[in-house]
């Protein structure tokens, strides 16, 4: 069945030979012409339509169940999730957005199985608009099962090339990758027209631009509006033999009253409840820009990382001390808990101190206010950047200590 089902979506993924040139520019989307109803007998049909026709691709993914489209390029502009879907049905929620670079992603979550019966990209011949077409039908479950699956094909996938290692083995540089949480298809927390992946991406430039005249090597996991997988960001500090990994965030969050920043170490079990249903929302990324974590956990190498992580995570929990007294020393404001931990997925880097900083959060009106202030970001950059340096210089004297 799955064969089946991929040698036909294979075919749809251009809307025809005879358009295949023109089919390369930025396609808007118009919300009129766009829509997702239920029919009669487990019917469900999905309409998007487009200035004109693009290459796209359609497939399936299990666990929870989600119908993915990509196109090389949609422009989502002015579109909302609710002129898509006025009320959840068999499709029960639809997102969309930036998923890499020159590439945007659908995501529609399924309340029940459905499999696509009928797919198609018409092009009207007078106009040039094109509308997408995706007749969906219920089926049981083991159809469903046996029809999902990401389809191998390299040239969709953001390719994490390691870069060359620098000649002389011993390292004389000191290396921090910042990872500006969300991004694209994911925006994050979302508050009074403010979206976390926007701000994180703004912040981590600053952050990177004042260590960068400090003299430390900084790279981004991403410097666009584009989504990256979890463990992508993880695999671009290894590529790049960081020191540091840092991760940026500014989530909402309703329990307790959460406000002030927060630095964030790994733990299997959670500091508070709060945390672990934070730890639990950013995990989900993946999920929600509709990546397939099919076969993702490997309890033998889990085992092993634990006891790398025996050197790692001290220094980790010495990194987050020193960053709480330097955000602190600026003003803050700080959470009333600012230490916690969690199981972040992105902090599971064995051998790379990691943390998680939630400047502030979203749902805080005083933190939402001052995320926003360009005068405090940069007051708070700047204390920031202090602080790494000062680990930095504390983390090389104690390294021959804790080598013997």
């Amino acid at each position: 069945m799955r064969a089946l089902f991929s040698t036909f979506l294979a075919l749809m993924i251009w809307a025809g030979p005879a358009l295949t040139q023109e089919l390369t520019a930025l396609a808007r989307v118009d919300a009129a012409r766009s829509e997702i109803t239920d029919g009669w007998f487990g019917r469900t049909d999905l309409r998007l339509g487009l200035s004109q026709g693009v290459p796209f691709r359609v497939f399936l993914l299990d666990d929870p169940a989600r119908l993915v489209v990509d196109f090389r390029e949609a422009d989502w502009a002015g579109i909302s999730p609710q002129m898509l879907l006025a009320e959840p049905g068999r499709v029960s929620a639809v997102r969309f957005g930036a998923f890499q670079p020159g590439w945007s992603r659908l995501v529609a979550d399924l309340a029940v199985p459905m499999i696509p019966t009928e797919i198609g990209m018409p092009v009207d011949a007078a106009s040039g608009t094109a509308t997408l077409e995706i007749a969906l039908k219920e089926v049981d479950a083991e159809s469903y099962a046996a029809a999902a699956g990401a389809p191998v094909d390299p040239a969709w996938t953001r390719a994490l090339v390691a870069p060359p290692k620098p000649e002389n083995p011993e390292k004389d540089r000191f290396v921090v990758v910042l990872d500006p949480g969300h991004g694209g298809i994911d925006p994050g927390a979302e508050s009074d027209g403010v979206a976390e992946k926007d701000l994180m991406l703004s912040f981590a430039r600053a952050l990177r631009d004042a260590l960068v005249r400090a003299g430390i090597e900084v790279v981004m996991t991403r410097d666009e509006d584009i989504f990256v997988a979890l463990e992508h960001r993880v695999a671009i500090a290894h590529q790049r033999d960081a020191d540091l990994f840092i991760s940026l965030h500014a989530d909402s969050l309703s329990q307790g009253g959460a406000k002030g920043a927060t630095v964030y170490t790994l733990s299997d079990e959670a500091s508070d409840a709060a945390t672990e249903h934070l730890a639990a929302r950013h995990n989900r990324a993946d999920i929600i820009a509709g990546a397939d974590l099919t076969g993702s956990d490997d309890q033998v190498a889990g085992i092993l990382l634990d006891l790398a992580r025996q050197e790692t995570e001290p220094r980790s929990a010495a990194l987050a001390k020193v960053l709480v007294q330097g955000m602190a020393k600026t003003g803050g404001p700080m959470n009333s808990r600012p230490l916690r931990r969690a199981g972040f997925s992105v902090l599971k880097s064995a051998d790379i101190p990691s943390v998680l900083i939630e400047v502030g959060f979203l749902s805080n009106p005083r933190d939402l206010n001052n995320l926003r202030d360009p005068v405090w970001r940069s007051v708070m950059v700047n204390g920031l950047a202090d602080a790494i340096l000062a680990w930095r210089d504390a983390d090389e004297a104690r390294a021959p200590l804790v080598r013997q």
